[in-house]
């Protein structure tokens, strides 16, 4: 079974901590408060927000983080991997296409972060391995049941988080942090996970 370097650990820990930290400090810094429950995370970067370097820095540093682990992740398939990296390049471009200053059209924008939230929702649903690729089975996270699993839990959230989008709800931004924020954290638990079987192996044949 091919493992998960000790620097994948690092990639998939930057990512929740720069996300959740970025949106985290970002926010205290705008005057007057804002609003985490209806406010968008891209809102924080938008052109006219007070300190927008905060949060477009943490944007990059999670999509370049999201490519990094998208590398380590060795025992995901091909496929799904590319895609955790198509997730972290777009996630760059939405941090590199900012909303612009009094809320006007961001069809740039509006294409990053689509494509990058689905990217990043769905490639657990396309990492699970057949038991005959390799001997033994895959680790916990690339099995069927828990890829499979992982991916619509990841889905429902996006799908909660563009309903409200959509309708223009007051839980936008409540939603969109559910939604990225289990996004940073799954490629985390699944490099965890897969360090530990791997671990785990190498004992049994000891």
């Amino acid at each position: 079974m091919r493992s998960v370097p000790a620097w994948g650990v690092l990639t998939s820990a930057a990512a929740p901590v720069l996300l959740i930290g970025g949106w985290t400090l970002a926010a205290r810094l705008q005057p007057g408060g804002f609003d985490s429950v209806k406010d968008t995370i891209s809102d924080l970067a938008a052109d006219d927000a007070a300190h927008r370097s905060v949060m477009t820095y943490a944007l990059v540093g999670l999509g370049a983080a999201h490519v990094g682990t998208a590398l380590a992740l060795r025992p995901a398939t091909p496929a799904a991997r590319w895609l955790l990296a198509t997730g972290g390049v777009a996630t760059v471009l939405v941090a590199a296409n900012p909303l612009p200053a009094g809320g006007g059209p961001a069809p740039e924008h509006a294409v990053a972060a689509g494509v990058a939230f689905v990217a990043l929702g769905a490639w657990p649903a396309i990492s699970w391995r057949r038991r005959h690729a390799e001997p033994g089975q895959p680790p916990l996270p690339f099995r069927p049941a828990v890829a499979l699993g992982a991916g619509g839990v990841l889905l429902a959230g996006l799908g909660w988080f563009f309903a409200e989008l959509l309708r223009d709800g007051d839980r936008v931004g409540l939603s969109e942090r559910v939604a990225a924020g289990s996004q940073a954290l799954w490629p985390l638990a699944a490099v965890l996970l897969a360090r530990r079987e791997h671990r785990r192996r190498v004992r049994l044949r000891d």
